[in-house]
């Protein structure tokens, strides 16, 4: 992977490594991520964490729009629970530009995205 997802656009201030993959939706087009994201405190949304939580989760989309090609290499259909009976598919542990498109993996599996837009990050709800 040339470029981690940190110098995409939208992605500076989001630790995708401990936010939750809720659920993986896939079009012909497009690859969404439901995610529980965690913003850094440099993030505008950013709130101090609530009680009980390491981090300042909120409710967030990762989109893959204008994809060309998914290419999944792995998809394994994982889930856990938490504490508080929350379900989840992990983490997205790497995200990364290559020539033509993006590699991303996690416990969810690994795919391949092709695209000449980097994927967009969007704030579901500030709480």
């Amino acid at each position: 992977m040339s470029t981690s997802y940190e110098t995409l656009p939208g992605l500076a201030d989001v630790y995708l490594e401990d936010s939750y993959v809720l659920s993986v939706q896939e079009t012909p087009r497009s690859l969404t991520f439901q995610l529980e994201a965690v913003l850094t405190p440099e993030h505008p949304l950013y709130h101090e964490p609530r009680p009980g939580e390491q981090y300042c989760y909120v409710n967030a989309t990762l989109t893959f729009g204008s994809a060309t090609r998914v290419e999944w290499i792995t998809r394994t259909g994982t889930s856990y629970r938490d504490a508080n009976d929350e379900e989840d598919q992990g983490n997205i542990d790497y995200l990364g530009s290559e020539p033509g498109g993006f590699h991303l993996g996690g416990d969810w599996g690994e795919v391949r995205v092709q695209s000449a837009h980097p994927p967009v990050f969007r704030v579901l709800e500030s709480s």
